[in-house]
């Protein structure tokens, strides 16, 4: 029983505490953060990488940076990445940070299998909001532009008496224009009692004019069977 409890640590936790680092950080927007994650002695020619932690189930990496050779400094985007294997360390910068970086990342080696790495999280907060500029500065000028305003009332007045007898015309020619509905409609209410008067007298017609057809209809009857006897 306890060599498969064993095996199945070792399986889980290959190399546990072979880096090392800051469990959180926590900055605002816009600042810049640095951090050190170290390593074990035997993993000190291996290569190292920095990387945001994707996935829900089982964890990748998105966005890694690996380090340069020689203690090179990389640099991407706003990541910047240098190791130092004098020191077995990791030195990781993060400039400009947003409220999208909040996360987890990873600081890790590459090695056959699986890798060695350190879960760190990060916090970006939103930054201060700036400060509001001074308001009496621009008090003199509300006074000054108060000034003209008034004078521009005064001369409005006369300029609106000057129009008002071209809005009259306006008005008079609006009601001529109306004129010709009012006539219009007078002359159908005269032709609608015209209608209702002979409309009995049309009908009186074409009921007469059924009423013949109809006698001469039965009479060329009666006149082919007559001759059709004799």
């Amino acid at each position: 029983m306890w060599p498969l409890v064993l095996l199945w640590g070792c399986l889980l936790l290959p190399g546990y505490g072979a880096v090392l680092g800051p469990k959180e950080i926590t900055a605002f927007e816009g600042d810049t953060v640095s951090l050190q994650c170290t390593y074990q002695e035997e993993l000190r020619t291996h290569q190292k990488y920095w990387c945001k932690e994707k996935g829900f189930f089982l964890s990748r990496c998105s966005g890694t940076v690996y380090a340069g050779e020689n203690g090179k400094e990389t640099r991407e985007d706003r990541v910047s990445i240098q190791d130092s294997p004098q020191t077995l360390t990791l030195h990781v910068t993060l400039r400009n940070l947003t409220l999208q970086d909040t996360g987890k990342y990873f600081c890790g080696v590459s090695k056959l299998g699986r890798d060695e790495s350190f879960l760190v999280s990060l916090l970006v907060f939103p930054g201060p909001c700036c400060p509001p500029s001074p308001t009496p500065s621009f008090q003199p000028l509300t006074t000054r532009s108060l000034q003209p305003k008034a004078k521009a009332w005064q001369t409005e007045p006369p300029e609106l008496r000057t129009s008002r007898p071209f809005t009259q015309l306006d008005s008079t020619s609006a009601e001529d224009t109306h004129l010709p509905p009012s006539s219009s409609s007078s002359m159908s209410r005269v032709s609608i009692p015209k209608i209702r008067i002979l409309a009995p007298g049309l009908v009186l017609l074409a009921l007469l004019l059924a009423a013949g057809l109809v006698a001469l209809g039965s009479y060329l009857l009666r006149w082919r069977k007559e001759g059709e006897q004799k």
